[in-house]
């Protein structure tokens, strides 16, 4: 594909994850718009809304598994905790649109697959004494997704860095004194 092309698709991706976080109805002469690109420019690429609603929860998923790679690797576990949650937020505020109810058996396999790992790092942090052990399976992985959603979403004005400081200080201790 030329550059120009290539630049053409990820401006629609992220354009689109934009449009259809606010408007799950948009047309894609909307996704076009706020790309800056013609619709036939879409149309070229994509063949219907479907397909390019699809290509942006999968370009999601690239992402966040490329974040998952990036972070929670062998450092120490907070240090991992607050690289991915920092890298969370971004994400989430650069692509708003939200694959937990994805219906698609590739995107659903997918993003269970990083669910697999992301436990598996939980669980590293349990047997390190950085969180409890016992809680039901999955607790820790829903709240914290649950806590990284919201700070992206509903506080933009936080800065990333903040704002994952905080989640994390919330995931690991609470909110109470």
């Amino acid at each position: 594909m030329r550059a120009d092309a290539t630049r053409n698709v990820e401006a629609v991706l992220r354009a689109a994850a934009r449009v259809f976080s606010t408007d799950p109805l948009a047309r894609i002469s909307d996704v076009a718009a706020a790309a800056g690109v013609d619709k036939r420019t879409v149309y070229r690429r994509f063949d219907s809304r479907e397909e390019l609603l699809l290509a942006v929860y999968r370009a999601r998923l690239d992402r966040l598994a490329a974040l998952v790679e990036a972070t929670l690797d062998d450092r120490p576990v907070r240090d991992a905790l607050l690289a991915f949650a920092e890298g969370g937020i971004r994400l989430s505020r650069e692509w708003p649109v939200d694959i937990r109810t994805v219906t698609d058996p590739e995107v659903r396999r997918r993003r269970e697959e990083l669910d697999v790992r992301m436990d598996d790092f939980l669980r590293r942090a349990e047997q390190a004494g950085v969180l409890s052990r016992g809680l039901p399976d999955g607790w820790s992985l829903r709240v914290l997704q649950t806590q990284l959603h919201t700070v992206a979403q509903e506080m933009p004005s936080l800065p990333p860095a903040v704002a994952a400081r905080l989640v994390v200080q919330t995931f690991l201790h609470g909110v109470g004194v």
